[in-house]
């Protein structure tokens, strides 16, 4: 496994990279056996310290869990123990999807993924805009960055599960029942969303039964 450890406006030393190395391998070895690689970082957040652990564990699969605390060591095990619970909860899916993970039709699988274009766009000024007008219409916004992104094809209990391990807002995916375009993402009053653009009312070709309960 590859390991990173990094710091912004604060020291990393020998022993704080030992600990990191020691904790994610025995977490890492009790769900998985071997990971690609991991990475923990560590920055200032006002007057505490804030760690965040990211784990690339196989295709698709990637578990980021984040802590602030006093120290360093009480920010990463913080982290650390938020990533196992999250293994604890998706832990028999993500085994059998580990031990797969090379196996010949992923890897054929893996060869024709379908991939998309990602763009970082810039922010609006909003003082700017009030002072040189609104922009005219169908004006496109600058794109300060553009990047290639795979588009999983996934069941929707799969999606919600890569979304949760990630730790992110949304997740964009092709639903592997019907072949279309699915979003799901985070609502304000934490259950789940899901939009398919597919589903038809009462035609059984999309319904929301792969969700856990309560998460729709």
């Amino acid at each position: 496994m590859q390991l990173t450890v990094t710091g912004k406006q604060v020291e990393v030393g020998n022993a704080l990279r030992s600990h990191v190395e020691s904790a994610l391998e025995t977490l890492i070895g009790k769900y998985f056996g071997t990971a690609i690689e991991a990475h923990a970082s560590f920055a200032r957040e006002a007057h505490l310290i804030r760690a965040e652990i990211s784990l690339h564990v196989g295709r698709g699969i990637v578990i980021n869990g984040h802590a602030s605390a006093s120290d360093h060591y009480l920010a990463f095990d913080a982290a650390a123990e938020r990533l196992a619970k999250q293994l604890r909860r998706y832990k028999r899916r993500l085994r059998d999807h580990h031990g797969k993970a090379h196996a010949p039709a992923e890897r054929a699988e893996a060869e024709g993924a379908e991939m998309a274009r990602s763009f970082i766009l810039a922010p609006v000024d909003e003082e700017e805009d009030a002072d040189e007008g609104a922009a005219p219409d169908g004006a496109s916004p600058v794109v300060i960055a553009e990047m290639s992104t795979e588009l999983p094809r996934l069941t929707v209990g799969e999606a919600v599960m890569r979304m949760d391990l990630a730790d992110a807002p949304v997740l964009l995916f092709r639903n592997r029942t019907h072949g279309e375009i699915n979003l799901v993402y985070r609502r304000g009053d934490g259950n789940i969303g899901w939009i398919d653009p597919a589903f038809e009312a009462g035609s059984g070709s999309s319904r929301p039964d792969a969700l856990p309960h309560g998460r729709r």
